[in-house]
C-alpha cells in the first residue's frame, strides 16, 4: 500500500512540471524521482506500524529508460512494527516496468524489508507483480506480492503465553506470506482532487514470529481504504485524507495481545482510523 501512495505522489509531482519542457526536452536515460511525507499514522496493510503515532517517510527511485528501476523507502517505527527492537523500516526495491500498449503496463520486482538495529531474523524478501491500466482520468491497479518461506515470517510461538517465556515452541520455523490487492484512483475533472480506494487480502503466519510479530496478523484478513488527494497548485505538495480499516476483530487477535495493542491506551492497532498526510514530491 505504501508503494501505491508513493507512486501517486510522484505522478502528481511529475504532472506539476511545465508542459513545454516535457515536449521539448529529449527523454533522459536516467530519471531520479522521490518524495518526503509526514503521515498521522504508518499503516501497513491496515495495521499500524507506529503505535498509532505520526511518522516521517521518504523514498527515492532511479529509473532507466529501458524500464528497470531501483528504489529505497524508509519510515520510523514503534510498537508492533518494531520487529525485534528496530525503530526504522528500510525497504530496498528493484524491478522492471513495461508498457503493454492500450494504457496497460506491467511491473514486476522484489522488495527487501530491512529493520536496522533490530534482532536477528527480521529481514525478509517479497517479490511482486502489478498490472495497471488507465481509462480517461481513472487508473486501476491489481497486484500480487508473495514472500516465500523465511524464518522472519515463521510461526515460532503458538501463543502470547509462550512468547512471554522467551522460549519458542517452533524455533527456526519458516512460513510464507501472500498479499493480493487492488487500487483505484480517478481524477475529478476541473478540480485538484483525486479520489482513491484500496482493497487488500493477507494470508500468512497465524501465530507470532521470531520477534513477536507477524506479517499477516491473525493468519488472514482484509484491509481497505477510501480517500482523496489534493494537489496544491504551483507546488510539489499533495494533501491526503483517507479512512482505513480491517476486519481484524478483538476476538480474533486476542492471542497476540498485548503485542497487537497500542501501548498508550490498549486500543487495537488494526481498527478503523482517519489518516492524514502531506507529501512533497521531487
Amino acid at each position: 500500500m505504501k508503494t501505491v501512495y508513493l507512486s501517486l505522489a510522484l505522478a502528481l509531482g511529475a504532472a506539476a512540471s511545465p508542459a513545454a519542457a516535457q515536449e521539448t526536452a529529449p527523454p533522459k536515460d536516467i530519471t531520479v524521482t522521490g518524495s518526503v511525507a509526514l503521515v498521522s499514522d504508518y499503516r501497513l496493510r491496515g495495521v499500524s506500524q507506529t503505535d498509532k503515532h505520526a511518522a516521517v517517510q521518504g523514498g527515492i527511485t532511479v529509473t532507466h529508460k529501458s524500464g528497470f528501476y531501483v528504489s529505497t523507502w524508509a519510515s520510523n517505527l514503534a510498537g508492533w512494527g518494531t520487529f525485534g527492537g528496530a525503530n526504522m523500516e528500510l525497504d530496498l526495491i528493484g524491478g522492471y516496468k513495461r508498457s503493454l500498449g492500450g494504457g496497460i503496463s506491467v511491473d514486476a520486482g522484489l522488495t527487501w524489508y530491512m529493520y536496522p538495529g533490530g534482532a536477528n531474523k527480521t529481514d525478509f524478501a517479497e517479490p511482486y507483480v502489478k498490472l495497471s491500466g488507465t481509462a480517461g482520468p481513472a487508473t486501476v491497479l491489481v497486484g500480487v506480492a508473495y514472500a516465500p518461506k523465511q524464518e522472519a515470517l515463521g510461526k515460532w510461538y503458538d501463543n502470547a503465553a509462550s512468547y512471554a517465556t522467551g522460549v519458542p515452541d517452533h524455533p527456526g520455523a519458516k512460513h510464507d506470506n501472500l498479499y493480493v490487492w487492488s487500487d483505484l484512483s480517478a481524477a475529478i475533472p476541473k478540480t485538484p482532487l483525486t479520489a482513491k480506494a484500496h482493497l487488500g487480502y493477507s494470508h500468512g503466519n497465524p501465530g507470532l514470529g521470531p520477534n513477536g510479530t507477524s506479517a499477516a496478523p491473525t493468519g488472514h484478513y482484509w484491509d481497505w481504504m477510501l480517500g482523496a488527494d489534493f494537489a496544491v497548485k504551483g507546488t510539489p505538495l499533495t494533501l491526503s485524507a483517507a479512512w482505513i480499516d480491517t476486519d481484524i476483530t478483538r476476538r480474533r487477535s486476542a492471542y497476540i495481545v498485548p503485542n497487537f495493542s497500542s501501548t498508550k491506551d490498549g486500543s487495537s492497532i488494526a481498527g478503523s482510523t482517519a489518516l492524514f498526510s502531506i507529501t512533497a514530491a521531487f
